[in-house]
């Protein structure tokens, strides 16, 4: 009789973050350690092999988020149309996946928030930069600059009602780059 083996651990192991994960994000912005792992069906010793500590817990929700907001952003083909329908289609991507994550504003961290924008940028400084070489919008203030507003934007638009926010954001958007359409 040959001997049963024993389990991949490694998957098991992905199970178990990839669990713990979901659990931290459906208890946000509480996430004590004990509630996520009653919630993952992991235990406290499960969650801490994970994640030593809640601060690594936290930053490890905020990068799955990150993650999955830079993929609404690729998905919504910035490289095509004008720019400054890129520019909204964009920055609607990102608040749909924000706003499953209302909570998320009571969770800030901001020691890595540099490295979590990095990639964010990264698309609206190609697009800004694309918008400006066409002439689509406004080179008279720099790009940088203009990568820098849309962010800020995107942060005070979690202080304010959804109704609001949508047409506040594409309009203010659109003003900030220069762009001329009226909407």
């Amino acid at each position: 009789m040959s001997p049963v083996p024993a389990p991949n651990r490694r998957a098991d192991a992905q199970r178990s973050r990839a669990a713990i994960l979901e659990a931290a994000i459906r208890l946000l912005p509480e996430a004590r350690m004990d509630a996520v792992a009653a919630e993952a069906g992991v235990t406290r010793q499960t969650v801490y092999a994970h994640f030593p500590s809640r601060s690594q817990l936290h930053s490890a929700v905020l990068d799955r988020i990150t993650e999955e907001a830079l993929a609404a952003m690729d998905a919504a083909d910035l490289d095509s149309g004008p720019a400054a329908d890129a520019l909204l289609r964009l920055v609607d991507a990102a608040a749909r996946t924000l706003g499953r994550y209302p909570q998320l504003a009571l969770w800030s961290d901001t020691t890595s928030e540099g490295e979590r924008h990095a990639p964010v940028a990264e698309r609206l400084r190609r697009l800004i930069s694309r918008g400006q070489r066409d002439g689509e919008f406004d080179d008279a203030l720099s790009t940088d600059w203009l990568v820098s507003v849309v962010i800020a934007v995107g942060h005070a638009e979690a202080d304010l009602g959804e109704e609001e926010t949508h047409r506040s954001r594409r309009t203010t958007l659109l003003r900030v780059v220069g762009h001329q359409r009226h909407l």
